[in-house]
């Protein structure tokens, strides 16, 4: 469906795209300076969606084409699909050394990570949200290195809805932190610029060798299954609508489902 040109190296392609989703953050926070109230029922959807679209992205878009790719590499199933356990392992172990010892904060969750009393609690915030960010951008990168445009366009466009409900949430819980609308929308634009950081090293290193892909493909689906159940899900039952935030986590899979059928190559 889609064709890439070789005279674009696949690491423009990974910059554009992940930075295509990180502002998409940005434009999500939008609706605070149009919106008066957004209930915490909204919200609460909006974050299940994300979760839904990421984890719909993380099946489709990475672990079925890792799997493809290892099976490709190593003409066995049973190589590959040990390839890719492995892979989503150490992206999960990635995360979890992450919020180990990067101080955060989360803002349902509290505290976590190093204790760092010299950082302001907003960018405690900010933190947390580049290290949730961060496995994105190297997904759309992975995406986009392995030569498959369309597969990377699939990613970029849904990391980037998923990024949308994601920032309003960062504005809103921001508001409530006495910060003005001005900042606040600043700040949720400026977490999602860590992605583009994400996306040229997740396209540099597939792009070195095709034997890297299926691994960096493992490598992102786990470290973003990591944030969806870690962070995403229990933040969004936090707010105190737990079926409405599983309409969104169920809608927002099956739209992403979607866009990967209809955007992908396969």
């Amino acid at each position: 469906m889609f064709e890439i040109s070789k005279d674009i190296p696949v690491v423009y392609l990974g910059l554009i795209g992940s930075l295509f989703a990180g502002l998409a953050t940005g434009i999500g926070a939008i609706p605070i300076f149009l919106i008066p109230n957004i209930t915490k029922r909204i919200q609460g959807m909006m974050m299940g969606f994300g979760a839904g679209v990421m984890l719909a992205a993380t099946s489709f878009s990475l672990i079925i084409p890792a799997i493809e790719a290892a099976s490709d590499n190593t003409g066995n199933r049973t190589h590959a699909a040990t390839i890719v356990v492995i892979g989503i392992l150490l992206g999960g172990v990635f995360l979890l050394y992450s919020n180990q010892y990067l101080p955060h904060e989360h803002f349902f969750k509290g505290h976590e990570g190093a204790d760092n009393n010299n950082l302001k609690r907003v960018w405690l915030f900010v933190i947390a949200i580049a290290i949730h960010n961060f496995p994105e951008g190297l997904a759309v990168g992975v995406g986009f290195g392995g030569g498959n445009v369309a597969n990377g366009i699939a990613l970029a466009t849904g990391i980037g809805l998923q990024n949308l409900p994601e920032g309003l949430v960062v504005a809103l819980a921001l508001l409530g932190e006495r910060y003005s609308k001005r900042n606040a929308f600043l700040i949720a634009l400026f977490t999602g610029l860590v992605e583009p950081i994400g996306g040229v090293i997740g396209a540099g290193v597939v792009s070195l060798a095709q034997f890297f892909m299926p691994w960096a493909m493992a490598f992102a689906a786990g470290a973003m299954l990591f944030v969806i159940s870690d962070e995403i899900i229990p933040e969004s039952h936090q707010l105190g609508f737990e079926k409405e935030a599983t309409f969104g986590v169920m809608i927002g899979f099956v739209v992403m489902m979607f866009l990967d059928v209809t955007l992908g190559s396969g």
